[in-house]
């Protein structure tokens, strides 16, 4: 009997520098001692309020690994989230999430992500966003990408300009409890084009497009 392979976790998308694999259990595993060692240890704090990552050992790898898997299994054809785990050299590093946010009637789409404290300062920032890009515009027909990021955030706020993302306006957050703006991006998917990469793969899409509602 050949066994069931979830199709979200067959994804790849591959590009010369790195690849993103759909987080499987194993991957997760491998990721577990970056969570454990803590991702951000003083300021600016990238994330909003609530973030596990921010929460104190053993709570903080339990946390995030119950919200992934409780991630996987909220599938509706307006909402998803699509995990991968990146892999540099066979290694895995960090993680680049794609949302699909009321998908069925926008095709719109937001992004995540976060690296281990030794592989930034890389490029692979820049790399990650590009391949889920691709993903979401080539693969999955997106029409529109959001991202946000706190003020402070210097490397996401420019990973966002260089891929041609617009300034879309101001938000306020909370971290660690205090407020903080966050800064607002929008890529249309006519200003993805300018910068479209003939060199990312994508793997496993079609497959996986049914689970997604996405015909």
């Amino acid at each position: 009997m050949t066994p069931f392979l979830y199709p979200p976790l067959q994804l790849k998308v591959v590009t010369p520098k790195l690849e993103l694999h759909g987080a499987t259990d194993d991957l997760l595993a491998q990721l577990l001692p970056i969570v454990r060692a803590g991702i951000v240890s003083q300021p600016p704090y990238p994330f909003d309020d609530p973030m596990s990552l921010y929460e104190d050992n053993p709570v903080r790898e339990r946390k995030w690994l119950q919200a992934i898997w409780r991630g996987r299994g909220t599938v509706y054809p307006e909402s998803w989230r699509l995990y991968f785990v990146i892999m540099l050299g066979g290694k895995a590093v960090g993680m680049q999430d794609l949302i699909g946010v009321n998908f069925d009637t926008c095709q719109t789409v937001t992004s995540f992500s976060w690296l281990a404290p030794d592989a930034r300062q890389k490029g692979l920032g820049r790399e990650m966003r590009a391949a889920i890009l691709h993903l979401a515009f080539e693969g999955l027909g997106a029409v529109e990408a959001s991202s946000e990021a706190f003020f402070d955030n210097v490397a996401s706020n420019r990973v966002s300009e260089v891929l041609g993302y617009q300034a879309n306006g101001a938000d306020w957050a909370t971290r660690q409890g205090e407020k903080a703006l966050l800064h607002r991006w929008r890529l249309s998917r006519d200003d993805w084009a300018v910068h479209r990469r003939n060199d990312i793969e994508l793997i496993g899409v079609e497959t996986c497009k049914p689970v997604l509602h996405i015909k």
